[in-house]
């Protein structure tokens, strides 16, 4: 008798192309929010004396955090050594320290190569404590902001997103971020807020008699960069080019415009003339609270979390600010941190199985509450995390090498005081 011997061969992955070139279109999109979008908004928001600063801080953040990220971030984040102990639900692990096995060849989810996944991450990194440079604007050394920054990324950020992102006890709780709400947007808010505050008020500056922009152009199309970015910030944040990306893609443009045009009623209605600035602030309103729900959310969650994120956060800088007299100079805790904190939350309302599928979750707004509980927490350990590590960092970088510039300084611009350019010559 003759024996045939079946002979199975074991499938290895292939990479999707598809996936792939999304994945690495996306990458270049979130890279486009820091450099140039935070750059150009932030940058056209200040003083003139002052633009060349946070531009020089944008490329400082860029730069370095690379840098980091690679060397031991995202080991740090996404390392698997831990796992399966009680370190692993705080920290990743040590193995992928300067990317050890991270080949050509490892495929992570949506069959993509692990190392576009790497830079991918690396973005959002990037662009986190870029945030927060918008509240202590036009004060700060630039010695004193670089290390604050490099600690912040180290001792902050890398916690928060393995918490969130990295199967730590935050995604073990079953908290819903689907590109950033709690890691980037809360985070930065937070740590924005304290440092304001820390840092004290700037020179001459007076309730009631706001600074103005030096250049409005500057600060739309920073907000044209950060719109297209998003894209690729929360689409991307699948892996995949399917429907989650096409959902996200649309919730996230309709939530942005929606509370674009909300903030321009207000203001129209407040201010008696509706504005750039605020219809470019009211869109990054709109962009910063679907940024959470954009994987599970509907046209419904959309509209509502534009709308109200519009109001809140027109609240926040038009009302609460003044009232408490804080100087959050370009209102990074007014758009992100509370944009960041009412899109957490909302996403627990708005969630449903009809975008994320069969065993996807739903929100109070389709009967569970509990969803809705889990994203209170999440939003509550991100405060209260963010502001305490903020003020320790603070205390320690001021002690060090200091973090306010001194009067003249800041009086005559800390573009020739810090970096030695004007952006402006005849």
């Amino acid at each position: 008798m003759d024996y045939i011997e079946d002979i199975t061969q074991v499938a290895v992955p292939a990479v999707d192309s598809g996936n792939t070139a999304w994945m690495i279109v996306a990458t270049i999109l979130v890279l486009l929010m820091t450099i140039p979008g935070i750059a150009l908004f932030y940058g056209g928001l200040v003083r003139q004396k002052n633009v060349l600063s946070i531009i020089m801080q944008c490329l400082l953040i860029v730069g370095v955090i690379s840098i980091l990220w690679v060397a031991f971030g995202y080991s740090f984040v996404f390392g698997t050594s831990l796992c399966g102990t009680a370190a692993g639900s705080v920290i990743g692990g040590f193995d992928k320290v300067m990317l050890n096995g991270v080949t050509p060849s490892a495929l992570t989810t949506g069959n993509i190569p692990e190392i576009i996944f790497v830079v991918f991450q690396c973005m959002f990194a990037v662009i986190t404590p870029a945030l927060i440079l918008g509240a202590f604007a036009e004060r700060i050394k630039f010695s004193g902001f670089m290390l604050f920054t490099i600690l912040w990324s180290i001792l902050v950020y890398n916690p928060m997103a393995h918490w969130v992102w990295g199967g730590g006890w935050l995604q073990e709780m079953g908290a819903i971020d689907f590109a950033g709400g709690t890691v980037v947007h809360i985070n930065a808010g937070i740590s924005a807020l304290v440092m304001a505050v820390l840092l004290g008020k700037r020179r001459g500056y007076r309730v009631g008699q706001p600074m103005s922009p030096h250049n409005v152009t500057f600060v739309f199309m920073g907000t044209a960069f950060l719109w297209l970015g998003w894209f690729g910030f929360n689409a991307g944040s699948g892996l995949q080019a399917d429907g989650i990306a096409a959902n996200a893609f649309l919730v996230t443009h309709l939530a942005t415009c929606v509370a674009a045009m909300t903030w321009m009623l207000i203001d129209w209605v407040h201010n008696k003339k509706p504005t750039t600035v605020g219809v470019c602030t009211g869109a990054v309103a709109g962009l910063v609270a679907i940024t959470p729900a954009a994987g599970t959310v509907s046209v419904l969650g959309a509209v509502c979390i534009g709308l109200l994120s519009s109001v809140v956060c027109f609240f926040m800088v038009a009302v609460v600010k003044p009232k408490f007299k804080y100087d959050d100079a370009l209102d990074a805790f007014g758009v992100h941190g509370m944009g960041g904190i009412v899109g957490s939350i909302l996403t627990g309302v708005f969630a449903t199985r009809y975008i994320s599928g069969e065993g996807g979750v739903e929100g109070a707004l389709y009967g569970d509450w509990h969803q809705l509980w889990v994203q209170v927490v999440a939003t509550a350990v991100s405060v209260v995390f963010s502001a305490a590590m903020t003020y320790i960092l603070f205390k320690i970088v001021d002690k060090l090498v200091g973090l306010r510039v001194d009067a003249r300084v800041e009086e005559e611009g800390l573009d020739i005081y810090e970096h030695g350019e004007s952006a402006y010559n005849s």
